[in-house]
């Protein structure tokens, strides 16, 4: 579809969604839609709006916190994300993914302990939550907790043999574990799946097998 259609497209369903809304203006399912379309049609204050709406209306509405966090997490904002978050955790009855966005946001302030943290607690309440995996793999590796990236990466492959991203990381595990043919098969892996490797890491690897 060309992007001329996809918005004409985008704007009819916003114009049916907004008169939803003022049909039904105590409906969060209505405001939580129109927040969602915003959202892909790149309107973010209005799609902010709409979630906050959701919230007033029920302060509980847990995927209302959740879509908030993402928006401000996109926009830079993260500590307006962390308590958007923080708030989904209040109310999730599982709280794996608000772990997750945590997990993120405190990686991206450069606070990879709690990272670790906030992904080992996203993974113990979703075992087969891939990118939890995937991420407390990357960030282990961060902080040279080598053993554990690779449990993290191997658990990710796993559950998901067929993500390309999973392979990367586990691919970097092995090679900061010294088993540098494992990592080389897992970078061939990766860049079957369509992962793109970094060229200084294929690079390592080379020189080490």
């Amino acid at each position: 579809m060309t992007e001329p259609r996809l918005k004409e497209d985008l704007n009819k369903v916003i114009e049916e969604l907004e008169e939803k809304c003022k049909e039904h203006p105590k409906s969060v399912m209505a405001h939580h839609h129109l927040a969602l379309v915003y959202r892909k049609a790149g309107r973010a204050n209005d799609a902010i709006k709409e979630l906050k709406t959701c919230i007033e209306i029920d302060d509980q509405s847990v995927d209302s916190y959740i879509n908030l966090g993402a928006i401000f997490f996109e926009l830079g904002k993260l500590d307006e994300s962390l308590e958007a978050n923080k708030k989904a955790l209040l109310y999730a009855t599982n709280p794996a993914q608000a772990h997750t966005n945590i997990g993120l946001i405190m990686a991206q302030k450069g606070d990879l302990d709690q990272a670790i943290d906030a992904y080992t607690k996203a993974v113990s309440h979703d075992p087969k939550l891939t990118i939890a995996w995937i991420n407390l793999a990357s960030v282990q590796i961060a902080v040279e907790n080598f053993p554990e990236a690779l449990t993290a990466a191997q658990k990710a492959i796993e559950i998901d043999p067929d993500f390309p991203m999973a392979h990367n990381n586990l691919a970097v595990a092995y090679f900061y574990n010294n088993k540098f043919a494992d990592a080389k098969k897992e970078i061939a892996k990766a860049q079957e799946l369509g992962y793109t490797v970094d060229p200084n890491f294929i690079a390592a690897v080379e020189n080490e097998v």
